[in-house]
């Protein structure tokens, strides 16, 4: 990791509030998206997009260009982030609130916990990480259940089910990253996953029929607005100021985007959205914000958000 000395603190500065603001309100521009595009093809069009244009932009700066073995391992993690992460959320999001969608996947860490307890064997299971995981699965729960009265409407199922087996994908996403052989560069390694993953994408949504109910001149210029600023700000820029920041600051510091993302995404889904906000979104939130504080805190998991710059965001 390169030396923190000599570098403006405004950068530092507004890398963070890129990471933290617009990965948070990317949530609500998805919502808005998938509500006249079909799921799997808004998703085309926003990781295939910003992909291509990273891909060409770092081959102009004189990246090479990856290897067979590595456009491989590229298919192979963009099938799990992109495909079924990424394409599970935007399903999920035509029944779920995005505030709420947010809340769901800031599971992820508690999923990437058990990966390394069960299957990489990096990290001891303690009484903490077992309470940590049971008050994150307890927030979920108050949010779906539907004997529960704390006031609201529970999460859809079916889309709850989605969101938690897209955190689970992201989780094999990243043990996966440690076994396969990727490029050196992150940005190209970025671009190649989401060159590979909105191939993918594409034939997932034609397979689905997705294609025959998409008419280009029915979409309004709000969804246009919405996927411009996934490509844009929540794909270009907002991953570059990730690898920025895991190069100038420690994976801790810019590992706090897990716990401050689901928050911005309730409060833009309530006050651009017009979603609600009542006690079963609060204390079910507050439940899963415990827990990922309390995982991701835990000693031992130093290397998890170094490994997580394989993509650029959970949204």
């Amino acid at each position: 990791m390169e030396s923190p000395t000599h570098r403006p603190t405004w950068k530092t500065l507004v890398a963070f509030s890129i990471i933290y603001f617009v990965w948070g309100s990317t949530f609500l521009a998805i919502r808005i998206g998938v509500h006249e595009v079909p799921p799997l093809l808004f998703a085309t069009m926003r990781f295939f997009t910003a992909g291509l244009v990273l891909y060409l932009w770092m081959r102009a700066k004189g990246e090479r260009n990856p290897s067979k073995r590595e456009w491989l391992s590229a298919s192979v993690l963009g099938f799990f982030i992109f495909v079924c992460d990424y394409g599970l959320l935007f399903w999920a999001e035509q029944r779920v609130p995005s505030g709420i969608a947010a809340v769901v996947l800031a599971t992820i860490p508690a999923f990437m916990a058990l990966s390394e307890i069960f299957f990489l064997r990096t990290q001891a299971f303690t009484a903490r990480l077992g309470i940590a995981l049971l008050i994150g699965i307890g927030g979920v729960a108050v949010l779906m259940s539907r004997t529960l009265n704390v006031g609201g409407a529970p999460v859809d199922t079916l889309g709850a089910i989605a969101l938690i087996l897209a955190s689970i994908s992201w989780s094999i996403s990243s043990v996966l990253t440690r076994k396969l052989t990727l490029p050196p560069s992150k940005p190209m390694s970025a671009a190649a996953q989401m060159v590979a993953g909105g191939v993918m994408l594409t034939l997932a949504s034609a397979t689905f029929g997705e294609f025959r109910n998409f008419h280009p001149s029915t979409i309004s210029r709000s969804v246009w607005f919405s996927l411009a600023y996934l490509i844009v700000a929540g794909s270009i820029v907002g991953f570059t100021a990730y690898v920025w920041l895991i190069h100038h600051e420690s994976p801790t510091k810019v590992g706090t985007y897990a716990y401050v993302n689901p928050v911005v995404a309730v409060l833009v889904g309530y006050f651009l959205g017009g979603e609600p906000i009542g006690a079963r979104t609060i204390i079910g939130t507050l439940f899963v914000l415990v827990s990922v504080v309390v995982i991701t805190t835990t000693p031992g998991r130093k290397s998890t958000r170094a490994r997580a710059t394989t993509a650029e965001e959970p949204a």
